[in-house]
């Protein structure tokens, strides 16, 4: 009787000789030719111990699949692909997960063939420090984007949108910043020819104490609009197409200029504040090889005329000089995943970068281009704003629905109960931090809310 054993043969690589067994099925079988798998892992709250839902999309059908993370196999049985080339599955996060950027693999065969995706897992800080400080909240509109104040009046100007084009429901709100409570409210005008009765809805703002006016992004028509501060009428609305994707807006009174930020491009466009004629854009090119450099919220350092910017494209940050509209330098971040946030404390010299991507807080010593803190502060930081009387970052964490409170050497000193969905943080520069959150619905009672916090004094 004769047994079947797998023959062997050699081969020579770089001058050692390997053995290699032959079967009857081959290691090497056929692939999936031109593989368009697509896999994707998604989770509303990525934290150590919580859920993640793993998609796969264009496999191919009939496909057995595992996934793994390194060396390890999730899935106790592998899935099917079905008919549309699709699966589903509900991953449960490990309760001594590493918080960062996870690599998972679908290893498929039948054909042979394999997709990556990343799954995220973020921090969890638990709350603390509120004894630390005093706030006041107040319930405003649908859809809070952002806000900011104005000195000359005494005021917060707020901006909503609810939900996606066509936008019919948007805000531009004057609110008290003592007692809360909204002092005017308007709604944009309509697009002409727009889809659904859309209207100019408004997100980022600025505002321009020198001239009296408020300016405003217009995300969803690619532009910018003005209003004046006295009574929200309407001074300027610049053409659809004027600012492509536009988010953040600032206003430099010292040198009369209004910068916004063209989320997606390469560029800030610039306008003179007075004339609110067009002037020659800002362009931003990346340090990174074949890096796009795609600004996100700015801060402005008005005394010394310095412009700051942060790529959600790029691992940057860009200083621009405001007087020459030139760019002096852009530091690379390192641990800045889709970087959005954007503050600075002129005493030290620092800038502060929210990423939302890595749910950190990058603390930058400007001057030497370099990273000094990098602090973990929650799932989803989006905003960030330096209070210069308490010298503290106060970070809005989407995801977390927390607040985080950071001292310039990167301690976190409170960690804040933000509401639902916390959206943009503003600093009046006397103390205070007007924080302004969204909601999962109009008759959620935690969102839609601005609240004041500062630091108790001692």
């Amino acid at each position: 009787m004769t047994l079947c054993t797998p023959l062997r043969t050699s081969i020579l690589a770089a001058g050692i000789l390997f053995a290699v067994a032959v079967s009857a099925q081959p290691v090497f079988d056929a692939p999936a030719n031109g593989f368009k798998g697509k896999l994707t892992a998604r989770s509303e709250n990525p934290v150590a111990g919580g859920k993640a839902e793993i998609i796969g999309s264009d496999f191919v059908p009939g496909q057995r699949v595992d996934l793994l993370r390194g060396d390890t196999v999730l899935t106790p049985v592998p899935f099917t692909v079905d008919d549309n080339g699709q699966f589903k599955t509900e991953l449960l996060i490990p309760d001594d997960a590493v918080p960062g950027q996870h690599p998972l693999v679908a290893r498929a065969t039948g054909p042979a063939a394999a997709a990556v995706a990343t799954l995220r897992v973020s921090p969890q800080l638990a709350l603390s420090g509120q004894d630390r400080f005093s706030s006041a909240s107040n319930k405003l509109v649908q859809g809070l984007y952002q806000s900011a104040y104005s000195a000359a009046s005494n005021a917060i100007f707020v901006t909503s949108a609810v939900g996606r084009p066509p936008v019919t429901q948007s805000q531009l709100l004057k609110v008290d910043p003592a007692s809360l409570k909204v002092l005017k409210t308007i709604t944009p005008a309509k697009v002409p020819g727009g889809k659904g009765d859309s209207v100019y809805a408004v997100y980022g703002v600025g505002v321009d104490d020198a001239n009296g006016t408020v300016w405003v992004t217009n995300t969803r028509q690619d532009t910018v609009a003005v209003y004046r501060q006295a009574d929200l009428s309407l001074v300027r609305q610049f053409d659809v197409g004027a600012v492509p994707h536009a988010r953040d807006v600032v206003v430099d009174s010292v040198h009369g200029k209004v910068f916004a930020s063209a989320t997606g491009e390469d560029h800030l466009s610039v306008f003179d504040a007075r004339t609110l004629a067009s002037l020659p854009p800002i362009t931003l090119a990346s340090g990174e090889d074949e890096g796009k450099f795609v600004p996100m919220s700015l801060v402005l350092d008005e005394h010394a005329g310095k412009l700051f910017t942060v790529s959600i494209g790029t691992a940057e940050a860009a200083v621009i000089d405001v007087a020459s509209g030139k760019v002096d330098k852009v530091i690379a971040l390192g641990n800045a995943a889709s970087a959005s946030g954007v503050a600075y404390d002129a005493k030290t010299g620092r800038l502060f970068v929210a990423s939302q991507g890595s749910d950190n807080l990058l603390i930058v010593d400007v001057a030497a281009g370099k990273v000094l803190h990098d602090v973990a502060v929650g799932a989803g930081a989006l905003n960030v704003a330096f209070d210069p009387v308490s010298a503290l970052a106060y970070v809005s964490n989407r995801g977390a629905g927390t607040v985080t409170v950071v001292d310039v050497d990167g301690k976190v000193v409170g960690n804040l109960d933000g509401g639902t969905f916390p959206n943009h943080v503003r600093a009046d520069g006397k103390g205070n931090v007007f924080a302004v959150n969204k909601s999962k619905g109009a008759d959620d009672p935690n969102g839609d809310r601005i609240t004041r916090i500062a630091l108790r004094q001692p």
